[in-house]
């Protein structure tokens, strides 16, 4: 199965956006599902449903630190180039939906107070388009990190 179609079957089990995409990289990382779905549990709704950063592309960006992120402080050239792939993927996310940030992406979407989420229904989903947000930022993980 695809790393789009995946994540966007994990969202709709419940996970929350970003736990989807990173899941669905999981194998990929190295890291096991209980610990890549713990890593990015705070990611979803824009990070702790505060509507920032969209989680779909919070978990993209997660599994890219994993895969072909650096890790030494002193790597200047290394930083450079995962950060150019992380705005490269970013971009492309952007050109497809509009924006990066989850409150533009639920424009018009009221959020419910407090930290409980919505209930995940029919209608839920009719109005918000997170689970194709999940997939792209997978099919766009799956090109940059695992493709090139």
């Amino acid at each position: 199965m695809d790393k789009g179609q995946l994540a966007y079957d994990l969202f709709h089990q419940g996970y929350n956006c970003a736990q989807a995409v990173l899941l669905a990289f999981a194998e990929d990382c190295g890291i096991s599902e209980k610990a890549a779905a713990k890593i990015a549990s705070s990611f979803g709704g824009g990070v702790g449903r505060l509507r920032e950063v969209c989680g779909a592309v919070s978990g993209m960006c997660m599994a890219a630190g994993l895969l072909k992120g650096y890790s030494d402080a002193g790597d200047v050239q290394g930083r450079s180039e995962h950060y150019a792939r992380i705005q490269q993927m970013a971009g492309e996310f952007r050109e497809k939906f509009g924006s990066i940030v989850c409150r533009d992406l639920l424009s018009g979407v009221n959020a419910t107070t407090g930290g409980a989420p919505e209930e995940r229904t029919a209608e839920y989903y009719k109005k918000r388009s997170c689970d194709e947000c999940v997939r792209l930022a997978a099919e766009i993980a799956e090109k940059y990190l695992l493709n090139d």
